[in-house]
């Protein structure tokens, strides 16, 4: 193996938990992508006047506690929920960490689009119907960007830095190339990352505004594929500096991340941000493009962003690394994506297989790269790498290493 110097020092993934569609916990998210089974369903949770296939969370979520009640929206509820996974035991790892670092040692960085912007669509619906808002509404503490991830800080007690993220689709993983950065700085001693988002009108009146849902499920990479099916997720994981207790445990490589500012919402047609983050993301890890076993593609299911990828992924890996699209089992959860489809990627590590491509029934002709359709194992698979791409050219591409 031919490895460059490696330029950022890998961090320890000690916990990790997701939520999404497919139910609480990673069994439940595994168990659909071994079968590749699509969770995309009609939109239930409120009324569009167009057909959606959305991924909607039916997990019932947890309530939020009287004395962060102002923190009460449904982002805060599903990052709550994913948090006290008990199989995934994020909150348990998070508590022993404080024994070991001190709160102040542990900071929080959550991505996110959406924020509780559901609720605070709601709030104005009042305003509309009796002139003021509802006195139980709290713009800063629901639909404020930090949010989230304050919510998180104050129930986990921590006291470390807090941010949050949102550079659109790649906002979860942009949440784990800070955590790492901070980590590697010296700032913490650990961080918990990750992407929580939720359904609300805007999105999806957004996307169909520019003519990219889907009115069927999405079709990834596919020859016919229409658009993109928006879902929702948390995807929180718990990044450590590494040391002998936690040398067995998964890693993060390294994130590369690029901002080709093409246009405001589409991709520069060649990919070229898109391998840009590739490449800065293999040469921050020591890697070459060999190196990798499975790539989680983006791969929204538009016309333009999937034509774009698969330039991309050819550029940097011509035919030789098997990568799929999983927007076909949770939908695409956009600020939550890149933290859900790394732990996509960690699951495919940890389980040796390659994830299919829900939804993908004639592959497009133009796509060179090796798009997987249905899941297959394969052995001795060490490290994954994770793209998620954003407007505006907000690029990331995650490397995880079992």
């Amino acid at each position: 193996m031919k490895n460059n110097q490696i330029l950022i020092a890998p961090v320890a993934i000690t916990a990790y938990s997701a939520l999404s569609a497919s139910g609480l916990g990673c069994a439940a998210l595994y168990q659909d992508l071994q079968a590749n089974y699509s969770k995309l369903a009609p939109l239930s949770l409120f009324n569009v006047p167009f057909p959606a296939y959305v991924g909607e969370i039916k997990q019932p979520l947890l309530s939020i506690r009287e004395q962060l009640s102002d923190y009460n929206c449904r982002n805060a509820r599903v990052a709550l929920t994913a948090l006290n996974d008990e199989q995934g035991g994020v909150r348990a790892a998070v508590e022993a960490a404080k024994e070991k670092y001190g709160a102040h040692r542990i900071g929080v960085i959550i991505g996110t689009s959406t924020s509780g912007l559901y609720e605070t669509e709601g709030a104005y619906g009042v305003l509309l119907d009796i002139g003021k808002m509802p006195d139980d509404f709290h713009f800063v503490t629901e639909h404020a960007y930090q949010a989230t991830g304050r919510f998180v800080q104050l129930e986990l007690g921590l006291t470390g830095v807090c941010f949050a993220i949102s550079t659109a689709c790649s906002s979860g993983a942009k949440a784990i190339a800070a955590g790492q950065r901070l980590i590697s700085a010296g700032i913490c001693d650990a961080v918990l990352v990750g992407g929580v988002d939720t359904l609300c009108r805007l999105t999806l009146r957004g996307f169909r505004s520019l003519e990219l849902v889907a009115n069927q499920p999405c079709k990834p990479m596919d020859k016919d594929r229409q658009g993109i099916s928006i879902g929702e997720a948390a995807g929180l994981m718990l990044l450590e500096k590494c040391h002998a207790e936690n040398a067995n445990k998964m890693k993060v490589l390294a994130v590369g991340e690029s901002s080709d500012a093409y246009h405001m919402s589409t991709p520069h047609p060649d990919g070229e941000g898109a391998a840009l983050a590739m490449r800065n993301a293999l040469q921050l890890a020591g890697l070459q493009a060999e190196n990798i076993d499975y790539l989680n593609l983006h791969a929204t299911a538009t016309k333009i962003n999937d034509r774009m990828e698969s330039r991309a992924v050819f550029n940097v890996f011509a035919d030789a690394v098997p990568c799929s699209g999983t927007k076909g089992v949770t939908g695409h959860t956009l600020g939550a994506a890149g933290a859900l489809e790394t732990i996509i990627a960690l699951l495919a590590l940890q389980h040796q297989f390659i994830p299919g491509t829900q939804g993908l029934q004639k592959l497009d002709e133009e796509c060179r790269c090796q798009v997987v359709n249905e899941p297959v194992s394969k052995q001795n698979m060490h490290i994954a790498m994770s793209n998620s791409f954003g407007f505006g050219g907000n690029n990331a591409s995650v490397i995880v290493a079992l």
